[in-house]
């Protein structure tokens, strides 16, 4: 199977649709989060938007770059990324966000042992994402629309050009299924 690249040629169609739903699923949230913005709608909607988003995003970081190291999943990620012109310098193969959303139990538990005194803001927040450098300030979720930062357990996650890999994969995929359902 590594020698047709973790995919055979006619099982393209698979990936290319699955490829279309993650990016489709995230522009969407994108497009609901701007709209919630526009409209100054509470920061509930506006954090859970956003956050739906990065978990579609997340979602489809993992077909360009698995969790797990064997050689099909890798395969299969190498063909895609290079048939999608995606490498290791695109901000869908960073895994701090996809980890921290993917974790976020985990996460959670660990944020919640640390020795903290100050200011909590268990909520969401629609703020600028410097209200997380304040040192007595504890940011359970934030979303900075402006600057497009997403702050979660006081770790910052810059997601504009997130949104610019997601829109590039989306026409991409879309373009290659009106071409028959093939890769490239």
């Amino acid at each position: 199977m590594s020698k047709l690249g973790g995919i055979q040629p006619m099982y393209e169609v698979f990936y290319i649709e699955a490829l279309t739903y993650s990016a489709g699923r995230a522009a969407n949230a994108f497009e609901r989060f701007d709209q919630a913005v526009e409209e100054g709608r509470d920061p509930a909607t506006i954090v859970a938007t956003a956050h739906e988003a990065l978990t579609h995003v997340a979602g489809l970081s993992r077909f360009f770059w698995p969790g797990r190291d064997k050689p099909l999943h890798k395969a299969r990620a190498e063909t895609l990324r290079k048939a999608f012109g995606l490498d290791d310098a695109s901000p869908l193969a960073d895994r701090s966000l996809r980890n921290v959303l993917e974790h976020f139990d985990e996460r959670l538990d660990e944020f919640l042992l640390q020795d903290m005194a100050g200011f909590f803001f268990p909520g969401p927040v629609v703020d600028e994402a410097s209200l997380n450098d304040d040192a007595l300030g504890f940011i359970f979720r934030l979303v900075d629309p402006r600057d497009e930062v997403f702050v979660l357990l006081g770790e910052k996650h810059p997601f504009g050009p997130l949104r610019t890999v997601v829109d590039d994969v989306l026409e991409r995929a879309k373009r290659m299924d009106e071409q028959g359902g093939r890769l490239g």
